[in-house]
């Protein structure tokens, strides 16, 4: 057993766990944050990507303890209060989701592929960064559209914050 402690969406948290505890385990059995998904256990679908220091990361294949005294942001930890996040908004405006399960990997994938490219995203490379998240619902148009949708916008905030 080890003591692991991190920032979970802005809260210092710790506890005790084995040390095969894979991050998602932590994050859903003991702190409750069940946003993350677990679809595959093989790295295979993404439903569990979460950020760690900012990164996307798929928390099936990272082990608890590696994530100790990182700052993990999930699903539930990118909205402002009641205000989606703009990914956010534009899975719900542009129908990117269906049944939902995928929707938060995909969602925390999105936002680490706009902040890495800086905002110059197009479909190709947009369809590129997603092959590592799977959905089996929606087809991946309006994922790939709710996505330009967001990139926009938030190239927008940042030129209006400039």
């Amino acid at each position: 057993m080890s003591n692991v402690t991190m920032t979970v969406n802005g809260r210092e948290v710790s506890g005790e766990v084995e040390d095969r505890t894979l991050l998602v385990q932590f994050l859903r059995e003991n702190l409750g944050l069940t946003g993350t998904h677990v679809g595959c256990d093989t790295s295979q679908c993404g439903a569990c990507v979460v950020h760690v220091d900012g990164r996307a990361v798929k928390s099936c294949t990272m082990l608890a303890v590696q994530a100790e005294d990182s700052a993990v942001t999930t699903i539930e930890g990118v909205a402002k209060g009641d205000e989606l996040h703009p990914v956010q908004a534009a899975f719900r405006e542009h129908h990117g989701l269906q049944c939902g399960y995928c929707t938060p990997g995909m969602i925390m994938t999105a936002i680490d592929m706009i902040r890495r490219h800086d905002g110059d995203l197009d479909e190709k490379t947009v369809r590129h960064d997603l092959e590592g998240n799977i959905c089996r619902c929606t087809g991946y148009q309006n994922i790939v559209k709710a996505i330009l949708a967001a990139n926009e916008e938030m190239s927008g905030m940042r030129e209006a914050a400039e």
